[in-house]
């Protein structure tokens, strides 16, 4: 029932500003990779190849359908979940919130809503009062910069809105939840660690003026150290999540466009996956220099490439980590490494759809079978013997 009364609520906007994702065979996402039901098989491939931790997320509408009403079965599953990876050696990482929202919170206005904090912090207490004992690592919130970006300040994610102040609004809320929960989280275990995981970037000005560096800087900012900034006293370590360099220059007229332009297309001296984005190893070294202001363990909580032939991943992952190794001996303090992802994913974010294919694991979605890719496997060594041979 609250499936179909989601798609009745949602599928107008989408259909109005994405007509081309109701292509069944690329943009339903419905079972996507069934990770859901066959994640034993799926660990099981992850200790193959040499992982020793796992992050995933827990979906707060499934816990909580309807305002109130806990479904224990999903509580149970989630903590057949996290001990499958226990019992195979891998340390969960477990994300409280992804940018999805129960239905019932939509109605109420979703996180410009002051009661989605009270609400968001009950959640956390039932995930953390039934799984404290087997996770030692949380993060509360995934990438809230992007999601406020996309959702409030683009308008091309739900709820679609375009207004800095309903944007500015969330933004106070979301820090306010991640306060609390954080809190929350070391009152039911000394030990915990708790980060949040942001979007970085490494920002490159096109053109040699000076005010591209000052938007620089200003994008920095508003996009992860005003964030930061906001709960300094209130994290464990920082996670970030890095795919791309970005291109930046001042460009006058249309909403927003004074602020930002990043062409999707890399200039033609930048490699470039199946995408279409630029690739830069050493842009994750300047951004892990960049951030050790802020004297916190770093953990990449992703970094990936999409790549159907897999014809790049293996090249890149072992450039990034070159890259990583780099920053680690010039002093700068990073705990892991979360390539993104095991397996090929239904894509959300500008892509939208199956075809963008980043696993290590190649998914056929007709028929659910997993296939380990070669660049898996150069990886799996890699993690087994924690040496990087170029």
């Amino acid at each position: 029932r609250l499936a179909k009364e989601a798609k009745e609520k949602w599928q107008p906007w989408q259909q109005e500003k994405f007509p081309e994702m109701f292509n069944p065979e690329n943009y339903i996402s419905g079972r996507a990779c069934d990770h859901y039901h066959l994640y034993e098989q799926d660990f099981d491939i992850a200790k193959k190849l040499g992982h020793n931790a796992h992050r995933f997320s827990i979906e707060w509408s499934r816990i909580e359908p309807e305002q109130g009403k806990f479904n224990e079965k999903e509580i149970e599953h989630y903590r057949k979940v996290i001990l499958a990876l226990k019992k195979r050696g891998i340390e969960p990482f477990v994300t409280l919130w992804h940018w999805t929202n129960p239905l019932w919170i939509r109605d109420i206005g979703g996180w410009e809503n002051k009661k989605t904090v009270k609400y968001f912090l009950r959640y956390a207490r039932k995930i953390v009062e039934n799984y404290g004992d087997l996770v030692k690592f949380w993060t509360p919130l995934n990438e809230p910069g992007t999601y406020i970006g996309l959702s409030y300040i683009k308008g091309t994610q739900p709820p679609g809105i375009k207004n800095i102040f309903r944007a500015n609004k969330v933004f106070g809320n979301i820090i306010i939840a991640y306060r609390t929960t954080y809190k929350l989280i070391h009152s039911f275990r000394k030990d915990a660690q708790v980060g949040v995981s942001h979007y970085t970037t490494y920002r490159i000005p096109l053109g040699n003026f000076f005010w591209n560096g000052l938007l620089i800087k200003f994008l920095d900012y508003i996009t992860s150290g005003r964030f930061i900034k906001r709960i300094k006293n209130n994290i464990d370590f920082l996670g970030i999540q890095y795919y791309r360099p970005e291109f930046v220059k001042l460009k006058l007229g249309g909403q927003w466009a004074w602020i930002l332009d990043k062409p999707d297309i890399a200039p033609k001296d930048s490699l470039a996956n199946d995408l279409s984005w630029g690739i830069s190893p050493e842009g994750m070294y300047k951004v892990l220099k960049r951030i050790t202001k802020y004297k916190l363990p770093i953990y990449i909580t992703e970094c990936g490439l999409a790549d159907a032939a897999d014809v790049n991943r293996g090249e890149f992952i072992k450039k990034h980590l070159f890259w990583l190794s780099r920053a680690m001996n010039g002093g700068v303090n990073v705990r892991g490494f979360f390539y993104w992802s095991l397996l090929d994913n239904f894509e959300f974010v500008e892509v939208r759809g199956f075809w963008p294919r980043f696993g290590l694991v190649e998914v056929n979605y007709k028929t659910l079978e997993r296939k380990i890719r070669p660049s898996a496997l150069q990886y799996a060594k890699i993690c087994k013997t924690n040496e990087l041979i170029l």
